[in-house]
């Protein structure tokens, strides 16, 4: 490993640990991720609590909530301590505009998400992040499981040269590609949007890489080839540094709120063909800057 790469993990791992008072954090990897306990989500959370959550989540960009019996309307509530809801798109035929059913049928090939990725990237303004409420596991009881890796540090471990190439180029990113394999609901004209290659949060201010193989199509700055060229190597990154990445292992009753801004996914469809079920609320982001 280069020194560089050295150096940004030992930025992230060498942090001071937090002192928290209104709930308990731990850590599931040193870079990314955390289980958060002594809080009952079916109440409304007190200030302190809220605020507590809130540094949480800026410092480890996905928290997971475990034994969570909680409604939709509990579920809700939750989410919108951090943001405006945002409407399910496309739309649902039936049932509540921001609630998407996360269902796998017994009969399905694949399943969307499966790979790496960042929710709703081709839209202008991607979302803020989701809350992903799991209630029934496959029959077996295991399988599913989600993996999430830090953009950020995906960024940070690119060598000094390459972060001087990708420093100004923008990528277009499609929501057509996300479809591939699967039908595009009818009437639904999916979203093209132009984003920075490296965006820096709008929270933190800290650059991390934005792209990701389900969305993004192509570097205009780039010829054709120079592009696909530099894109794979960019989507190469996380997949080929475990160590970007923290594994959580669904059981029922489990909610996981990860930052759609700096973070990238993969729902590992590893159980066909049993089922599972769940609900998603995921919350309005803004404008991505360079």
């Amino acid at each position: 490993m280069e020194q560089y790469e050295l150096d940004a993990i030992k930025r992230i791992t060498t942090r001071p640990a937090r002192d928290y008072r209104t709930l308990a954090v731990r850590g599931l990897t040193p870079v990314i991720g955390a289980e958060v306990t002594g809080l009952d989500l079916t109440r409304e959370l007190t200030e302190d609590q809220l605020a507590e959550l809130k540094t949480a989540f800026l410092d480890h960009h996905v928290l997971v909530f475990r034994d969570q019996d909680i409604s939709v309307e509990d579920h809700k509530r939750l989410a919108a301590c951090f943001g405006e809801l945002r409407p399910v798109n496309p739309p649902p035929e039936h049932g509540d505009p921001y609630v998407l059913e996360v269902a796998t049928a017994p009969e399905s090939a694949n399943v969307f998400g499966n790979g790496w990725h960042a929710d709703g990237t081709a839209d202008a303004e991607p979302s803020l992040g989701s809350m992903l409420h799991i209630t029934r596991m496959p029959e077996p009881g295991s399988g599913g499981d989600t993996l999430f890796a830090n953009m950020h540090l995906a960024y940070d471990m690119l060598s000094p040269k390459l972060k001087e190439l990708l420093a100004g180029l923008t990528a277009i990113h499609d929501g057509a590609h996300a479809f591939r394999g699967h039908r595009i609901p009818d009437g639904y004209l999916p979203p093209v949007s132009e984003h920075p290659v490296v965006v820096r949060h709008p929270e933190t201010d800290q650059p991390l890489l934005y792209v990701n193989p389900a969305y993004t199509s192509r570097i205009p700055q780039l010829s054709a080839d120079e592009s696909q060229a530099v894109l794979d190597l960019l989507f190469s990154v996380v997949p080929n540094r475990p160590m970007l990445a923290c594994r959580v292992r669904w059981a029922p009753n489990t909610l996981v709120f990860w930052d759609n801004r700096c973070v990238q996914h993969h729902a590992t469809y590893d159980y066909y063909p049993h089922t599972r079920f769940g609900h998603r609320v995921a919350i309005n982001g803004g404008p991505l800057k360079g």
